[in-house]
């Protein structure tokens, strides 16, 4: 590990990830034992995997340093209120664009939205999304892109960090009733697409696990309450968005500030 971090982080993290994914899958397809309640609960390990990786290996690695950092970037949160209103509203314009695109290309939509329901049981599901989502950057903005980026220049290590992060979502495919399982190519792109724009707002913001945490969490929220989006639309708006990034901020760093690598 403390040779080959990033490949056991990676190694580390679709273990762990997997473990809840799979069963999930399988039980969604009321396949026994996994069917059952018990098993089910086995899905923490897909929002804790990212996190739970990037911890031992920086422990093991670096020491407790390595988890200190991992701490640091995740409690950072002085990083000027314009990267707040990109974080948070960032995805409302996304979804926006793409619902316009939508109409006037006369796109299809097959994604329902929640409708304003706020029911507590709803509430409660984003919350444990946001954890989840909060676990995944932890791991595949605050361990592994800053020491990709110590190898590599910003748009290589994204790449990097985007076609992996990509196929993590890999079992998603296979659970009923995921958005995934309709159009598993176009999310590959949309998920490939992302990561530059979280590359953009972590380069950005000095290395902010919470900024990209927040990013992350919006867009799964607004996008279950924005209706009417194709998803071919929402691949289109962010590849070309990522375009836009890296045509303006240039390939090395994908941000005016140089950018954040680590050991």
């Amino acid at each position: 590990m403390r040779k080959y971090p990033v490949f056991w982080f990676y190694i580390l993290a679709f273990s762990i990830s997997w473990i809840g994914m799979v069963s999930a899958a399988l039980g969604s397809h009321r396949i026994a034992p996994f069917d059952n309640p018990y098993f089910q609960l086995l899905s923490i390990f897909y929002a804790i995997g990212p996190a739970l990786a990037a911890v031992i290996v920086s422990r093991v690695a670096n020491g407790e340093k390595g988890v200190q950092d991992l701490d640091k970037e995740l409690m950072q949160w002085r990083v000027g209120l314009v990267w707040y209103i990109v974080a948070v509203l960032g995805p409302v314009v996304l979804f926006i664009a793409a619902q316009v695109i939508t109409k006037l290309l006369g796109f299809s939509v097959t994604i329902a939205g929640l409708q304003g329901d706020l029911s507590p049981y709803v509430i409660f599901g984003f919350a444990i999304n946001f954890f989840g989502n909060t676990c995944e950057e932890i791991g595949w903005r605050g361990f592994a892109l800053p020491r990709l980026q110590k190898r590599y220049n910003a748009l290589l290590a994204t790449l990097i960090v985007g076609i992996l992060w990509g196929f993590w979502h890999l079992p998603l495919v296979f659970l009923v009733g995921n958005p995934m399982s309709e159009y598993p190519f176009l999310w590959f792109i949309i998920i490939v697409a992302d990561a530059f724009i979280y590359t953009w707002i972590y380069n950005s913001t000095k290395g902010s696990i919470l900024l990209v945490a927040l990013f992350h969490g919006s867009g799964n929220i607004f996008g279950a309450f924005i209706t009417g989006v194709s998803p071919v639309a929402y691949a289109l708006v962010n590849c070309v968005v990522a375009i836009i990034l890296i045509a303006v901020f240039g390939s090395a760093n994908l941000s005016r500030r140089q950018r954040v690598c680590k050991e």
